[in-house]
Parts: C-alpha cells; structure tokens; sequence
C-alpha cells in the first residue's frame, strides 16, 4: 500500500499542468512539473492498484510497486513496466491506449502480471 494517499486535487492540478504538452500546444514544461505529474499519477496507480507483485518505472523521476500478487523482495522484479514521462502521462490521462504503446515500443512490459490495460487511465479530463 502507498505510504501516503495522494490529494485527488494535488494529483489533478499536477497532470493538467503538462496538458497543453500532451497535446502539442506548448513545449516540454519545466522539470519539476514534469515531475510532479509523473509522480502524482504513479501514486495514484498505486493507490487504485496496491500490491507489489508490479514494477512501473517511469525514469528519471520515479517507480511504484503496485498489483496484488505475489510479493519479490529481491534483486530485477518479474513483472516489470517501464516506459517515457510522456508516454506514461498520455496513458495515465487516456491519450494513449496501453495496447498501442506495446505494440509501438514505447512500453516494455514484462512478466505476467505487467498487463496495467485495465488499470488504465486513471485520471480522466
């Protein structure tokens, strides 16, 4: 389970900050609103999924561990996702469908449980 609960409000003000990038009307925002985006809304993955049976990366700002399932403790965990800040916010935000992102690299996704299509999105605008 997350340490802390995200404030939908916070979650929310963070993703439509970088909208307008989404979307191809502005540049790439600042870092820290980069990240804070990424974050918030990985949080919120793992508050609506807990569990640590799945890894999702999202570099160079963070990783969850979420999806009930069979715990790993050490070392490269089975069920491992990793992916772009901007591909992962198109996903979180429903721009983007996960079978698409597989299908065009911009997600690797392995291990059995690394499936988050229904997961996904989770935040809607």
């Amino acid at each position: 389970m997350p340490s802390k609960s995200v404030d939908p409000h916070e979650v929310r003000a963070a993703v439509e900050a970088v909208l307008p990038w989404l979307a191809g009307e502005a540049e790439q925002p600042d870092r820290p609103v980069l990240a804070a985006a990424v974050r918030l809304s990985l949080r919120t993955l793992e508050q609506v999924a807990p569990g640590r049976s799945v890894e999702v990366r999202v570099p160079p700002f963070a990783a969850v561990q979420c999806v009930a399932g069979p715990r790993h403790t050490r070392g490269t965990p089975p069920n491992v996702v990793e992916t772009d800040p901007r591909t992962w916010l198109e996903l979180a935000v429903g721009r983007l469908g996960w079978a698409q992102a597989v299908a065009d690299a911009k997600v690797t996704a392995s291990g059995s449980r690394a499936d988050l299509s229904t997961l996904l999105p989770v935040l809607r605008f």
